[in-house]
């Protein structure tokens, strides 16, 4: 099983968190669509194997912002081009103000079986504090209407960690959120990019980040209320009732290889991995001319050790203690051994049947957690 990811690289506007690759302008978004396909058939063997496709995952950017016509395009490319299983997860990433009820009903008729909705905030100010093109009013109707247009896999994106934000108003998105039924939430802390609005005002003194104190509240507070309202934190910032996981999200977790396409999308097949040239104009061009614009990594052993830890250890699954194993010399495994054990004592790991995994409390800490433990030469 594999999955193919797609890149749209264009929105209505800079939100002031996101350091995402996009354009605010759409003028080479024909073309663009184009390239797109054309790289899926210059990429139609990337994937070894030729496996059946599980998941098609349009991310962006702003997917929502294409037309029907251009969704249907492209997903007609990858049809010929490969096999895709006839239950296979195809989601797009869309904003609310996107989603009307026309465009919804097209885009199931088109098989999109998976919306994945940046909502962010469901409080006029905070989403004004962002620069969210929507209002709180088009967030939730975005969700209900798409609820009765017969979406049953709805995942909506939060933001928490905001300045500013109190923790009493980060509850009120929390309760909004379950009062629309979804089946999925991704929460995110919110950091401060440095090539963004927030990491501009940050460095000339005018936005501090929330305390981590405030932050670690908020994640105790998403993760008591989802998990109580029936969700799984199958991973550090995704929550989903039983049989609502994201499939394509979920492969890149656990190791399986995808192709992704456009501009900055990169790509594994198991032993290396690529990464598109983030540039609309010159990723257009070269695609014109045949030719990928694409760097390549091959992974070293110390590279697949060290991205099994980074995939695995965010989630429920955790990470096998022998694969990392295999990849490693007699030094490099007792030195991770004995970081392992330091976390385990301290109560932030456990091991168990040759699995390692975070333990509640050890996802608070996850990224200080993983910097310890990655090797290095």
């Amino acid at each position: 099983m594999a999955g193919i990811y797609i890149h749209i690289p264009y929105c209505k506007q800079a939100c002031y968190y996101c350091d995402f690759h996009f354009s605010t302008s759409k003028a080479t978004l024909p073309a663009m669509i184009e390239a797109i396909c054309k790289e899926l058939n210059l990429q139609k063997d990337y994937l070894p194997g030729k496996p059946s496709l599980q998941s098609i995952y349009f991310g962006g950017g702003t997917p929502s912002l294409l037309s029907p016509a251009h969704i249907e395009q492209i997903l007609n490319t990858i049809y010929k081009l490969h096999r895709v299983e006839t239950n296979a997860e195809i989601t797009l990433e869309a904003n609310p103000d996107d989603l009307t009820a026309d465009k919804l009903q097209a885009l199931h008729r088109l098989g999109i079986n998976r919306l994945s909705i940046g909502i962010q905030s469901f409080q006029d100010d905070i989403l004004q504090k962002l620069h969210r093109a929507h209002s709180a009013r088009q967030a939730i109707e975005a969700v209900q209407q798409a609820q009765d247009r017969g979406f049953q896999r709805i995942s909506i994106d939060l933001i928490y960690g905001i300045p500013g934000v109190s923790t009493s108003r980060w509850a009120q998105d929390i309760a909004k959120a379950l009062e629309l039924q979804v089946g999925h939430i991704s929460a995110y802390c919110l950091t401060i990019e440095e090539k963004t609005v927030f990491g501009r005002w940050y460095q000339k003194g005018k936005l501090m980040p929330t305390d981590d104190a405030t932050a670690a509240e908020q994640m105790a507070l998403l993760i008591e209320s989802l998990q109580g309202a029936g969700f799984i934190h199958y991973e550090i910032s995704n929550f989903a009732l039983p049989g609502q996981f994201a499939l394509h999200n979920s492969s890149y977790w656990k190791q399986l290889p995808y192709l992704g396409v456009g501009p900055s999308a990169h790509s594994y097949d198991g032993s290396s991995r690529q990464f598109n040239i983030a540039n609309n104009s010159l990723y257009i061009k070269s695609i014109d001319a045949g030719k990928v614009p694409a760097q390549r990594e091959e992974l070293s052993p110390l590279d697949h050790a060290n991205e099994l830890l980074l995939t695995g250890l965010r989630t429920l699954w955790g990470c096998s203690l022998s694969s990392l194993k295999q990849y490693l010399t007699s030094l490099q495994w007792n030195v991770l051994c004995k970081e392992i054990e330091r976390y385990r004592v301290e109560g932030y790991l456990q091991v168990e049947n040759d699995t390692l995994r975070l333990t509640p409390q050890g996802k608070f800490i996850a990224d200080s957690i993983l910097e310890s433990l990655f090797i290095v030469e």
